[in-house]
């Protein structure tokens, strides 16, 4: 309130309207001791603020404040008009008087602050609200400060036990052997995407066998789609590689059919399969019945959609998706096929770039299946520039061993 732009209003004026006061925080009990003085702005010319007014009140306790003007003002005074009547008892008639009505607030001045204000100052916003509450809040807003204390006080609880439990098992068990533990779990996750391991078998084809791929059913039922490649020729071949129709492992393969019936039938039927396992890893959610085309035999589509999809809510329906994991189960069945196929030695990085995986991803997979990771030299189809490596199927099974995240994580302790 600026002496330059605010004046006291002391003695009524008769255009002026009289003044109705309402306390927000009670009722008046001894009017009479209570003082009020109005002020009013002094810029007369101005259409708005020459209606302003500042009501001040004091009492023996507290003194409080009120205007006509501010946001805090109920709009209910724009939107109707007040009256005081006051009755003649003499005559019993009754004069009229506009009237405006004032909420005050009580005015909390700095001197009713203590002096040693040093504690107080040092408190958050958060913790001067909460003394507000305590206070000067409703109901409401104290029991929402209880609970909000109450659970702050059982985070505490629970972060200490767990820091202490923390610390328990460190003690107890030491980093190396947590360390290990990780890395058994994080082999044990990939584990369960791959292929049955028989790891006492005698040889290499026994380790993950043919039939835990293609069931004598579905290897049958690839017969009629497989007839493609049984007689594909050198030109069909380079035209396929021209369009990009197939993956590169396929097209690479193709040129290399034995010239036996049986066998070059068979690796037909494994090459389609193949061929169709990195297509379908494409694919995101399956919104088709049958998503690979109606060449591909029921019992196929079957095969890809209960054992490599995972089913999710989308839209209100459930649905097939491919999740990350899926994809890493269906590069692994997919290693396992191109080690049966070649003769258990095969281009990792080709079938990386088929599946369209990182790298170390792929290594991963490659060593959760136990094979014997190398450098590739002098192969055909290499590209130059880009190292290619060989995972080879042999036997003793190597050891597990931890993946490259694993390897930074404990580089990192």
């Amino acid at each position: 309130m600026a002496a330059a732009t605010w004046c006291y209003h002391g003695d009524p004026e008769p255009e002026q309207p009289a003044v109705l006061v309402q306390f927000s925080n009670g009722r008046v009990r001894q009017a009479d001791s209570i003082r009020f003085t109005v002020y009013r702005n002094k810029d007369t010319a101005h259409p708005r603020k020459k209606h302003r007014r500042i009501l001040v009140s004091e009492t023996e306790r507290l003194s409080y404040v009120g205007n006509n003007f501010s946001s805090e003002v109920r709009k209910c005074n724009s939107l109707c008009r007040y009256f005081v009547g006051v009755l003649d008892k003499d005559s019993g008639q009754m004069q009229v008087y506009n009237a405006e009505i004032f909420s005050l607030q009580p005015l909390l001045s700095d001197n009713l602050i203590p002096d040693d204000t040093k504690d107080y100052q040092k408190k958050s916003y958060r913790e001067k609200m909460d003394l507000c509450i305590e206070t000067f809040g409703t109901s409401k807003q104290k029991r929402a400060l209880n609970s909000r204390r109450m659970n702050a006080v059982g985070n505490d609880i629970l972060n200490t036990a767990v820091t202490e439990a923390a610390a328990n098992i460190i003690d107890a068990k030491g980093v190396t052997a947590l360390i290990q533990d990780m890395v058994q779990d994080d082999v044990q996750n990939i584990s369960i995407f791959l292929p049955p391991c028989n790891e006492d078998a005698d040889k290499p084809e026994d380790v993950y066998k043919f039939e835990d791929i293609l069931s004598p059913a579905e290897y049958e039922a690839l017969r009629v789609p497989a007839a493609v490649f049984v007689n594909i020729t050198a030109e069909e071949i380079a035209k396929k590689t021209e369009d990009k129709s197939h993956c590169s492992f396929v097209l690479e393969e193709l040129k290399f059919l034995p010239a036996d019936e049986k066998s070059r039938d068979h690796k037909a039927r494994c090459l389609w399969f193949l061929d169709t396992l990195i297509k379908f890893s494409y694919l995101k959610m399956i919104k088709k019945k049958h998503p690979m085309g109606p060449e591909c035999p029921h019992i196929i589509s079957r095969k890809l959609m209960k054992n490599f999809t995972s089913l999710t809510y989308n839209n209100g329906s459930v649905q097939n998706l491919i999740s990350a994991s899926m994809k890493a189960k269906i590069t692994a069945y997919v290693i396992a096929l191109a080690l049966h196929i070649n003769n258990f030695q095969t281009d990792l990085t080709v079938l990386q770039n088929d599946v369209k995986l990182k790298e170390s991803r792929m290594m991963d997979i490659a060593k959760a299946m136990r094979l014997k990771v190398s450098k590739a030299k002098g192969l055909p189809g290499l590209e130059n520039d880009q190292n290619h490596k060989l995972g080879t199927l042999s036997l003793p099974l190597p050891a597990q061993k931890a993946s490259g995240n694993q390897r930074k994580r404990k580089k990192m302790n």
